[in-house]
């Protein structure tokens, strides 16, 4: 692993794969959205929101319940 950034608190390193590892000084990974915001902080990496998601579950319950109540139920 490559050295990027050394701090009293982490130390950043360019790994084989291109990703980044951050570590702190006892050498144990940082993981996670402290990771995140440290890449950040150095411009490593750029983050987009997530695109936001439809709610499916609603639309067809109220498709179901509408369905349920124009038909009549059979009954043999």
């Amino acid at each position: 692993m490559k050295p990027v950034f050394k701090s009293r608190e982490y130390s950043i390193f360019l790994r084989r794969d291109g990703r980044h590892a951050v570590v702190n000084p006892e050498g144990q990974p940082i993981l996670g959205e402290e990771k995140v915001a440290v890449l950040l902080q150095h411009e490593l990496i750029k983050v987009t929101a997530a695109a936001p998601q439809p709610e499916p579950e609603a639309d067809a319950e109220a498709e179901g319940e509408a369905d349920g109540e124009s038909e009549p139920a059979e009954t043999e």
